[in-house]
C-alpha cells in the first residue's frame, strides 16, 4: 500500500453570510486569502471558514482539486480504522473560524435522537441526522448570549422592564414569579423541576406572542430608551437592545435578552454549548469546533425559518450564571505553551499553542485520531515524520506555516511547531481521540 503523507496543507472555503464582518476586517477573509485564487472583496461580508469534510463546503488538498474526503478514504490509517468506520471516512468534527459583524440567530442544536427525527420529518430544513454540540474559543473580544439566566434575574427583569411584563401579560408574569419563589423553597430535584417548568412556560409565552404585540412593545421599549437621551455603556442591556434592534427591527428575539446570559469572552476564553441549549453570538471572531452537522433550530434574530415550536420543546431549561458556561483551558505540555480545551463529548478537543517569539518550540504528541491545525497569528515551521512503509526510515516532513494556513495531520503523528517570526506563532489544533483515550494528553 502506498504511504500517504501524514501532514498535508488544505485549501478551505470561506462562507459569505450577511452577519459576517466586511472585507479584510474579517479574520475569515484574511485567513482565506492565504489560499491561492482567493481575493478579498472589500464590500462583501465574510462569516465562516470551514475546515473539514462537510459536503456543504469541503476542504481540498492545497493547490489541487482533490478533496480531503477522498484523500482520507484512500488510507483508513490517516483517521485510524476506528474513526474511519465510525464516521464513514469523514472527519468526526467540523472546525471553523467565525467573524461576526452582526448578531446571529437565537438558536439551539438538536441532540442525536431529535436530529434523526427532524431529518426524517423535514429533510428540506434539517439536512443531516447528527447532533451538533459546539465549542467556541475567542480570537478577539467575543460577545454572546448563552444559556438561561438564574431564575431570580429573569423574575427581576419582569419587574424592571414594563414592556417585557406587558408582552407576556399579567397572568404569565405573576405565575412565573410565584413559581420561582416556590421552586427556591423546595429542596432538591423537585424544586429544580418546578423552576424549569415555570421557565419553559414563560419563554414559550414570549416566543409565541402575537407579532403585532411584539412590535408594539418593542417600539415602546426602543422609544423609551432613545428618548432618555442617554449614552448607554457598551454591553449594557440598554445598549445591546438598541444595537440589535437596529439589525433586526421588530424581532421577538430581542426579548430573549431578558432570558439569556450575556457574556464577553476575552481572547483564549472558551464557551461550550451542549445540545438543546439556547445561544446567540453577537460580535467578534472565534475558532469554533462542532460535531460534523449543520443542524440549527432558530427562533429569533434571523430572516430564516423560525421553528419556534421545536425550539421551545427541545430546550433543557437549565438556568445558571453565564460564568458557569465558560470552559477553561488546561496546560497540557511540560513547556507551558499549550492549553487543552476538552469538552464533555466524544468528537473533538482543541489545543491552543502560543509561542511568543522566534525560535520558541513546542512538540505535540500524536493524537490517536485525526487533527486539523490552523495558524491564526505569525509564522512558524511544522515538522513531522512520515510513516515508513516496509523497509527504510521515516522521512521528516517540514512545512512553512503562515497566518491563515490550515493543515491536516494524520492519526498517531507527533509534530513540532517552531516560531520563525518575531511576533511568534499561534496555532489551534482540533483533534479526535477514542473516548477511552481522553486523558492521553494530560500530564
Amino acid at each position: 500500500m502506498p504511504s500517504h503523507p501524514t501532514i498535508v496543507r488544505l485549501d478551505c472555503k470561506a462562507q459569505s453570510y450577511d452577519w459576517g464582518k466586511i472585507g479584510s476586517h474579517s479574520s475569515v477573509a484574511r485567513f482565506a486569502s492565504s489560499s491561492p485564487g482567493f481575493t478579498v472583496d472589500e464590500s462583501r461580508p465574510y462569516a465562516e471558514l470551514w475546515m473539514g469534510t462537510h459536503p456543504n463546503a469541503p476542504s481540498t488538498l492545497h493547490q489541487s482539486e482533490k478533496s480531503l474526503e477522498s484523500f482520507l478514504k484512500a488510507d483508513p490509517q490517516l483517521l485510524t480504522p476506528y474513526f474511519h468506520e465510525r464516521y464513514n471516512g469523514h472527519l468526526p468534527f467540523l472546525f471553523k473560524v467565525l467573524s461576526i459583524g452582526k448578531a446571529l440567530s437565537i438558536q439551539a442544536h438538536p441532540d442525536k435522537s431529535l436530529a434523526e427525527k427532524l431529518f426524517k420529518d423535514r429533510p428540506d430544513l434539517y439536512k443531516d441526522d447528527n447532533h451538533k454540540p459546539e465549542m467556541a474559543i475567542a480570537l478577539t473580544d467575543f460577545e454572546a448570549l448563552c444559556g438561561f439566566k438564574p431564575l431570580d434575574e429573569i423574575s427581576a427583569a419582569l419587574d424592571h422592564w414594563p414592556e417585557f411584563w406587558a408582552l407576556v401579560g399579567d397572568q404569565a408574569a405573576h405565575e412565573f414569579q410565584e413559581a420561582v419563589k416556590r421552586s427556591q423553597a423546595i429542596e432538591g430535584i423537585k424544586g429544580i423541576k418546578e423552576g424549569r417548568h415555570a421557565l419553559k412556560a414563560l419563554f414559550k409565552t414570549m416566543m409565541t406572542a402575537d407579532a403585532a404585540k411584539v412590535k408594539l412593545e418593542l417600539d415602546r421599549l426602543v422609544t423609551r430608551l432613545e428618548s432618555a437621551g442617554q449614552q448607554y455603556s457598551a454591553g449594557s442591556l440598554e445598549e445591546l437592545l438598541l444595537r440589535v434592534h437596529s439589525q433586526f427591527p421588530g424581532d421577538v428575539g430581542l426579548f430573549s435578552f431578558f432570558f439569556l446570559n450575556y457574556i464577553v469572552l476575552q481572547p483564549g476564553q472558551a464557551v461550550f454549548l451542549a445540545a438543546n441549549e439556547p445561544h446567540a453570538y453577537l460580535s467578534g471572531d472565534c475558532v469554533e469546533c462542532m460535531a460534523a452537522s449543520d443542524n440549527v433550530v432558530r427562533a429569533g434574530l434571523t430572516p430564516k425559518f423560525k421553528d419556534v415550536e421545536v425550539l421551545t420543546e427541545m430546550l433543557t431549561y437549565q438556568s445558571k450564571a453565564g460564568s458557569d458556561q465558560l470552559l477553561s483551558g488546561v496546560l497540557c505540555t511540560p513547556t507551558g505553551h499549550s492549553l487543552m480545551y476538552d469538552p464533555p463529548i466524544d468528537e473533538f478537543s482543541i489545543i491552543l499553542t502560543t509561542l511568543d517569539h522566534a525560535k520558541e518550540k513546542e512538540r505535540l504528541r500524536g493524537a490517536e485520531g485525526p487533527s486539523v491545525v490552523i495558524v491564526t497569528k505569525g509564522q512558524g515551521v511544522i515538522r513531522t515524520e512520515n510513516r515508513a512503509t516496509g523497509e527504510g526510515e521515516d522521512e521528516v516532513v517540514e512545512v512553512i506555516a503562515n497566518e491563515g494556513n490550515v493543515f491536516f495531520v494524520g492519526a498517531n503523528t507527533p509534530f513540532s511547531i517552531e516560531a520563525s517570526s518575531d511576533e511568534g506563532v499561534t496555532i489551534y489544533t482540533a483533534f479526535s481521540v477514542k473516548p477511552d483515550k481522553k486523558d492521553h494528553f494530560h500530564h
